[in-house]
């Protein structure tokens, strides 16, 4: 997601710089070239040293007659991006007064002014965040391209946001957008159908791979809904659900300004008539099990010009298997593509799977964050056809 970009790291004094180690290894883990800036109260708080080892670069403290500021973020420096992570209010301030008193304000002024993207995770205290001149800075800062990552308000703090949350932002202002003003709708994780108030039907998708789909979407540019049964996510509107007919419902509505579809999800495609009651052990049961709708059919019939992206998990003998059976699904429901695997990755870390369409297949081995930026580049070249 980070391949090759260059991200200069500005840490400002937030107690949340004893998270920039990790940060900083997670940018890089994802592909990134980090070079880390750091203000004088910065270094009370984590030592260079350490940062030093977690970027594997020398640490800018001050700046000298090397013009640091200008190497790093002037036009043709070396940085892609000006990460500040933590921005404590008094940075913010400073950078929306084009005050230059810190090696971190002299890079925010030097890459606002040669055009590098610029993005703000800020911490602090939640009084300070509510400050009607910081929230100005803020707003101010934001008009002039800058990216917001939003922290977690808790304990009367403004936390600093989750390492995946800063990353993708990075990510997003750093990297082509070939997905800029689309709207892309997501379906992940698997749906559960009531037994009674106890037990459920359900199968074993963890949603890794649906939501890698749709943070890598939101990394090449685009607005997307994510329609799960799990909790918010900071790269998407989140929509909750549990239940087959619930999902319908979500999609459906969430489809009704969409760019397109990625039907991820694995939903359940049988429920049953809860009971009221919990049914008690130790009896023989019957289930009368009753046919859900087909989520993509029911889309497609209400929407007949969306493009719409399958996902089909069988278990197969051969990859030719896996083909034949997605290219039904493709034809059947007229998608754009359908991403074919093995139901027993499942769960796991790492996939494989075919990129299926009318008259191709291609191989995906990896892990679920690349397959997930393989379909977002692929839904890219669609929407542009």
């Amino acid at each position: 997601m980070l391949s090759g970009v260059n991200v200069a790291l500005g840490v400002s004094g937030s107690i949340a710089a004893v998270k920039v180690v990790e940060l900083a290894h997670e940018l890089r883990r994802r592909g990134a070239n980090v070079r880390a800036v750091l203000t004088e109260s910065a270094q009370g708080i984590v030592h260079p040293w350490a940062v030093e080892f977690a970027t594997d670069n020398p640490v800018v403290t001050e700046i000298t007659g090397g013009v640091e500021h200008v190497e790093l973020c002037g036009v043709d420096g070396w940085a892609d991006v000006l990460l500040l992570a933590p921005a404590t209010a008094n940075t913010v301030g400073k950078v929306a007064a084009a005050v230059d008193d810190t090696p971190v304000t002299t890079c925010a002024t030097t890459a606002l002014g040669a055009g590098v993207p610029v993005v703000v995770a800020p911490a602090m205290h939640e009084p300070m965040y509510d400050h009607p001149g910081v929230l100005d800075a803020i707003e101010r800062v934001e008009s002039w391209g800058v990216d917001f990552v939003d922290p977690r308000v808790e304990e009367g703090k403004a936390k600093i946001a989750t390492e995946e949350a800063i990353v993708l932002a990075a990510a997003r202002a750093a990297g082509d957008r070939p997905l800029d003003g689309e709207h892309v709708v997501v379906t992940s994780g698997a749906t559960s159908e009531p037994i009674d108030p106890v037990r459920v039907l359900t199968n074993r998708a963890s949603g890794r791979t649906g939501r890698a789909v749709a943070a890598a979407c939101y990394a090449r540019g685009a607005d997307v809904t994510l329609v799960h049964d799990g909790p918010s996510v900071p790269y998407a509107e989140t929509t909750r659900v549990e239940t087959a007919a619930d999902m319908l419902a979500a999609t459906l509505e969430a489809c009704e300004d969409a760019s397109a579809l990625v039907s991820a999800a694995a939903v359940s495609d049988y429920t049953v008539e809860p009971s009221e009651e919990k049914i008690r052990s130790g009896q023989d049961l019957t289930l009368s099990l009753e046919p859900t709708p087909k989520l993509v059919d029911e889309v497609r019939e209400s929407f007949p010009d969306l493009p719409v992206v399958g996902f089909k998990a069988e278990t197969p003998d051969s990859d030719d298997e896996m083909v034949a059976a997605a290219r039904e699904l493709l034809e059947r429901v007229d998608m754009s593509f359908v991403v074919a695997n093995d139901a027993d990755v499942m769960g796991e870390d790492e996939t494989r799977a075919l990129v299926v369409t009318t008259d191709s297949a291609s191989e995906y081995a990896g892990d679920k964050q690349g397959l997930g930026l393989r379909v977002a580049d692929e839904l890219a070249g669609v929407l542009s056809d």
